[in-house]
């Protein structure tokens, strides 16, 4: 849970030393956004129960769509708008569930009626042996792991980077070059040093988050956006407790229950839905094999073959797009782009979601 989520496409950016300028690639130009504080802990929400604090995947789902439900009912202005849903990185597993409780929710006649027209991923976790197993490949694509590293992890793991069988040494051998490999670099951006907070040489994507604990924890910043003394101890950029890597534990206040939404995006495929998926090339965290993976595992049809995109006349990446009956999937991976697309390309996520909404004939729209 971060606050990536919003300061790379929200309005406003905040710099080093605490002034906040407007963002000129800020997605509100294009579209209403919300951005909601969900599970309770996440910025500044919070629970007056000690079982408010206890979540899970499946909680988060029924949270967020009675949330729309209560903001919707309580601003029916916006209920004409045409509306998406947007997750980032692991939000991948409960947003494609969130949307297609909306859509259901409308054909069960639940109140208020919403004009769902689908949702937004970036760098989406989708399913948590596919994406996580993708990393060995795509090390190897990336020229991280050596041609022999890559043969043998192949020959000797047979398909299966994450679940090792301890007898298998020959696999363990591989698949310890590749951990030997990718410790020091940064996964989300392997472009990027690798943070080593002691080491005051090297700039840090973790530097910004330090800025904006130090702007979001200040008392007249907390007055100005009304947060209720006492609710929180202190606001977090990260909140490492909720941090999933394979075989990441339960803890007593959140339970992983969704290992994988590639059953909620083949439900989708009947209703009369939009879907955007982009990537950074150069996420090693959920990469875009993964992502490619498990899109082909739908069985769409391309109608719009593989092919760059542009952007200021520069090759911004490259883009697809594949139709099945009323559904539509745009796909796109973006040059030189890490996990979090819009902090690392701005102007690049800024120009695909712009293309991707004004190919709808809607005036206005909105963003959850």
């Amino acid at each position: 849970m971060s606050c990536r989520n919003r300061y790379s496409k929200s309005p406003l950016i905040l710099s080093g030393n605490l002034t906040i300028t407007l963002n000129p690639d800020a997605w509100t130009q294009v579209a209403n956004m919300i951005f909601v504080d969900l599970l309770a802990g996440t910025g500044f929400s919070y629970s007056k129960t000690e079982e408010g604090w206890r979540n899970s995947d499946t909680i988060l789902v029924s949270q967020a769509y009675e949330f729309i439900k209560k903001f919707m009912s309580d601003h029916p202005k916006f209920l004409s708008n045409p509306l998406y849903v947007y997750g980032i990185s692991y939000s991948g597993i409960v947003t494609p569930k969130v949307t297609l409780e909306l859509y259901e929710g409308n054909e069960r006649g639940d109140q208020p009626t919403f004009n769902i027209q689908g949702y937004i991923l970036c760098s989406p976790l989708t399913d948590k042996f596919m994406d996580f197993n993708s990393r060995f490949e795509t090390a190897h694509r990336m020229a991280i792991i050596s041609d022999d590293i890559h043969r043998s992890g192949i020959q000797n793991c047979h398909g299966n980077y994450v679940d090792i069988n301890s007898a298998n040494s020959a696999c363990a051998k591989a698949l310890q070059s590749y951990e030997e490999c990718t410790n020091n670099i940064k996964l989300q951006n392997i472009l990027e040093p690798y943070c080593d907070m002691s080491n005051p040489n090297i700039d840090c994507e973790e530097d910004y988050s330090k800025a904006v604990n130090k702007w979001a924890n200040s008392d007249i910043v907390q007055q100005a956006l009304n947060v209720r003394q006492g609710t929180i101890e202190k606001w977090q950029a990260i909140n490492t407790s909720w941090h999933y890597e394979p075989g990441t534990n339960d803890t007593i206040y959140y339970s992983f229950n969704i290992f994988s939404s590639v059953s909620d995006h083949k439900k989708l495929l009947s209703k009369n839905c939009r879907a955007l998926i982009f990537n950074g090339d150069h996420d090693l965290s959920f990469p875009y094999v993964g992502v490619e993976r498990w899109i082909a595992s739908l069985d769409l049809d391309v109608e719009v073959p593989w092919k760059p995109f542009y952007v200021n006349d520069q090759v911004g990446g490259y883009e697809t797009k594949y139709t099945l009956n009323n559904y539509s999937l745009a796909y796109a991976t973006v040059k030189g782009a890490g996990h979090v697309v819009p902090q690392n390309k701005p102007t690049q996520a800024l120009a695909l979601v712009q293309k991707w909404l004004s190919s709808q004939t809607h005036s206005t729209h909105s963003v959850l």
